[in-house]
């Protein structure tokens, strides 16, 4: 399902991103611009064309706005630093890999909030970037990653306890380098885990508030 990045009505514009209909059945609204006292209406407007769309929870965002909040997302940094104790084995994606490494992703980023899903048409960009890898310790997969540049695109291991392991291993390719990341505030366990390696909340990036979830 494509998204929608300008949805124009009588109250403002928005951005609907509804990629996430068909695996999470989730809808984004981004508002872009609103005309005053509008705010409501133009969400709940937004709303019902998402809900009509198949979604069975939305969430919007907006500058400056109030509401029921969901979830926010922070960029984190800091100086990525290296225990060579818990360095690990790094392979590269490949074309006859990177099915697999999707899967994985996929599956272990289900129910994390800020973690679109993948589909085969990311799989050439995966690929391509250079920096996905799967890490392994003596032939086991502990996780996987996704690196570019200094930015961390993607983390999940695969093994119960292996994160800083895992976060070892890929801040090993950009040690000393000013490391940034993105992270829900719902993500309990990897802001923990990110926290535990020096990293800091340096923005707000956005709010997600919830527009509407269907009641079981």
């Amino acid at each position: 399902m494509k998204d929608i990045p300008f949805f124009t009505t009588d109250q403002g514009v928005a951005s609907l991103m509804l990629g996430e209909i068909p695996y999470r059945q989730e809808a984004y609204i981004q508002i872009q611009d609103v005309q005053p006292g509008q705010l409501e209406t133009l969400v709940q407007e937004c709303v019902g064309f998402c809900r009509a769309a198949g979604a069975e929870r939305v969430y919007w965002s907006a500058e400056g706005a109030e509401g029921a909040l969901h979830a926010s997302v922070f960029e984190m940094r800091a100086v990525a630093w290296v225990d060579k104790a818990m360095l690990e084995s790094l392979f590269p994606v490949t074309e006859p890999t990177v099915a697999r490494w999707r899967q994985i992703y996929n599956e272990r980023m289900r129910n994390v909030d800020n973690a679109a899903t993948m589909t085969a048409f990311d799989e050439k960009k995966i690929v391509e970037s250079g920096g996905a890898y799967f890490v392994h310790h003596e032939g086991e997969l502990l996780g996987i990653g996704w690196l570019e540049d200094t930015k961390l695109l993607a983390m999940a291991a695969v093994q119960k306890g292996a994160g800083l392991r895992v976060m070892h291993t890929l801040m090993s390719l950009v040690e000393g380098a000013d490391m940034t990341l993105e992270v829900a505030s719902t993500n309990d366990r990897a802001v923990a885990l990110y926290e535990t390696l020096g990293f800091v909340k340096t923005k707000e990036l956005r709010k997600w508030y919830l527009g509407f979830e269907k009641k079981q």
